[in-house]
This record gives structure tokens, C-alpha cells and sequence, in this order.
């Protein structure tokens, strides 16, 4: 079970890397997108941590949550921090939602 957490925490850090270089690098859609591929990760951390099961293959964040055991214990910033990143990960890849998603996001956003 362990093995399963570590994968997950793993694929975190290796996120974050690249979350701070697109930082860096004032690419911030994109930055936002691997912002939400951590928060997914590290949910995921904690279903592997409570079933021997693979964590579901689904990307919202909130239902993660609800997955790994945790939702009711968020606390209403996080969970409205869960809804800001959501549609990072789907909405901003089609043409029709990216440029209004990119407008939202600045330096100052994104960094925190």
C-alpha cells in the first residue's frame, strides 16, 4: 500500500518542478494546469492510502475527495480552492474556454 502512496507523492514533486519552472517562465495556463495535475495526485495519494484498490480515473477534484474519505473534513476555502483548479484541467485545453481562462490567471493568482 505504501508503494502506491509514494507513486502518487512522487509524481507530485515531479509536478511541482515543473509548476515552478512555468512560473518562472510566466506561462501561466499552463503552470495552473499542473497546479491542478498535484492537488489530483496528492488526492489520489490519499485514496491509495486508505483502499488496495487503484484510485478512480477521474480528474475533479472534489469527488477525489469525497473518494479518499476527506471531503467533509475540508474546510470551505479549501473546497472553493478545489473549484477555482477544476477547470484547469479539462476546460482549459479546447479552444472555446482556454483564452477566457488564461485572462483569469495572473502571476499573483497562480502563485498562490
Amino acid at each position: 500500500m505504501l508503494d502506491k502512496v509514494d507513486y502518487w507523492l512522487n509524481l507530485c514533486d515531479d509536478n511541482m518542478t515543473t509548476a515552478k519552472w512555468l512560473l518562472e517562465g510566466k506561462r501561466y495556463l499552463d503552470m495552473g494546469f499542473f497546479c491542478h495535475q498535484i492537488a489530483e495526485k496528492a488526492l489520489k495519494a490519499v485514496v491509495s492510502s486508505i483502499s488496495d484498490e487503484m484510485p478512480p480515473k477521474i480528474h475533479d477534484l472534489k469527488k477525489l475527495a469525497a473518494h479518499g474519505g476527506i471531503y467533509d473534513s475540508l474546510s470551505e476555502k479549501q473546497l472553493v480552492f478545489m473549484e477555482n483548479l477544476n477547470p484547469l484541467q479539462i476546460e482549459a485545453r479546447y479552444p472555446e474556454y482556454k483564452e477566457n481562462i488564461a485572462k483569469t490567471l495572473s502571476k499573483n493568482i497562480v502563485s498562490k
